[in-house]
């Protein structure tokens, strides 16, 4: 079974020893051109890109899900760095969220046809990623709803004190792609890196205010869960090539 990985410059960042045997190629698509890596049991799409540089509102998602589904890869985990919506989700965890919630547009691949499709996360993928977390040991917070919003900008305090009575974590990614997996009947499951606070968490606890963030921060902030998260992605690898 080879496994689809989404992850972002904290994941792809650097050659470590999850991607040490990798190779690289270009799949072209009725969507576009995607840049991706591979191994003899996965295949990796960088969601900003080789240079890791396009923006969260520029990603090309449908074309990186037609992707995999033209290269018959039918298990996908979107890695995504979020933002913690609650005082005891801390950063430098990691949630599995359960649902989504997206108020803005989504991509769809039904842009010429009158077609309804109910949205969702795949609860057989969500539970191979706890159960292989659970065996080593790695503190994963089972459930969580994942708001996503557009980008690139982040968001005020305002948005935050109404979005955070609805949701766990906050990001900018997963909605669009478990969305759009769904679509072409994929399986789709997220690891949500919690990598700061998101704007006012902090004082609304009555606790002084971090500095506000930018997004260099975060991206060094992701990086200190890169090592959790690749030993959880490959013992995960290694956990759905045993099932096959």
């Amino acid at each position: 079974m080879t496994l689809g990985i989404i992850g972002g410059t904290s994941l792809f960042g650097t050659k470590t020893e999850f991607l040490e045997a990798a190779n690289e190629r270009e799949v072209d698509t009725k969507y576009g051109t995607v840049y991706l890596i591979f191994t003899a049991d996965a295949v990796f799409i960088p969601r900003h890109g080789k240079m890791r540089n396009i923006p969260p509102h520029r990603i090309n998602y449908k074309a990186y899900l037609a992707a995999f589904k033209d290269l018959g890869v039918e298990n996908i985990i979107g890695v995504t760095s979020v933002g913690s919506l609650k005082r005891d989700i801390k950063p430098h965890s990691l949630v599995v969220p359960h649902d989504y919630i997206s108020l803005c547009s989504i991509p769809t691949f039904y842009d010429d046809e009158l077609v309804h499709v109910t949205s969702g996360l795949d609860e057989q993928l969500r539970t191979a990623i706890i159960e292989v977390a659970t065996d080593f040991d790695a503190a994963v917070i089972t459930r969580g709803v994942y708001f996503q919003t557009p980008g690139p900008r982040l968001e005020t305090r305002a948005e935050i004190d109404f979005i955070r009575n609805y949701a766990d974590v906050i990001g900018m990614n997963m909605a669009s792609e478990a969305t759009l997996a769904k679509e072409l009947e994929l399986r789709y499951a997220n690891i949500s890196s919690v990598d700061n606070y998101a704007h006012g968490i902090i004082a609304a606890e009555g606790e002084e205010e971090e500095e506000e963030l930018d997004y260099k921060q975060i991206v060094e902030a992701a990086a200190k869960n890169r090592e959790k998260l690749e030993l959880l992605l490959m013992k995960l690898i290694d956990a759905l090539q045993y099932e096959k």
